[in-house]
């Protein structure tokens, strides 16, 4: 049995994709819906099998913004890769669809509540201060397999001296 407000983003979801129908006047087929994305990320499409996954964790305390600006976010990367095919998935395309079509800003990050989320965090340094990276980033620092910039100073985050942070996660 589905909670409410994951009955509300199917139903978005459909009325979502019924608009896009209408404005580019040919058929979408409605996604695959799962409620199992995991993490801080509040929604994920997979566009190979027009799949959308959503985060019922922050769907819970955020039903609203999913409503209004994550479901149509989503919908839209559906949508820009049935149409335009590969493009970057926060590019021109997706842009002008989130603008055209649904009149939002297209923005890239959400900016809900993820302490209940949040796993295992670590504490790297910029020249403006302390960042907090997950433990899949962090992994990937260690193994030599990727570095992160400070998107203020543009600088090499490092690892803090006092490197451990561990943040609830429940």
């Amino acid at each position: 049995m589905l909670l409410a407000p994951q009955q509300l983003v199917i139903d978005k979801v459909a009325c979502c994709i019924a608009r896009a129908s209408r404005y580019f006047k040919q058929d979408f087929d409605v996604p695959e819906i799962s409620f199992n994305q995991r993490g801080k990320i509040a929604g994920c499409a997979r566009l190979q099998t027009n799949e959308l996954r959503f985060n019922p964790v922050l769907l819970a305390d955020n039903t609203s913004v999913f409503l209004e600006e994550v479901v149509p976010h989503e919908v839209c990367h559906l949508l820009a890769f049935q149409i335009y095919g590969k493009v970057k998935p926060h590019g021109k395309e997706w842009q002008a669809l989130m603008i055209e079509l649904f009149q939002l800003e297209p923005k890239t990050y959400h900016k809900m509540d993820v302490h209940k989320v949040a796993g295992e965090m670590f504490r790297y340094q910029c020249q403006c201060g302390p960042v907090d990276l997950s433990l899949r980033r962090h992994n990937k620092v260690i193994k030599g397999k990727q570095q992160y910039i400070c998107r203020q100073c543009k600088t090499t985050l490092l690892l803090d001296s006092n490197h451990h942070l561990l943040l609830s996660t429940t």
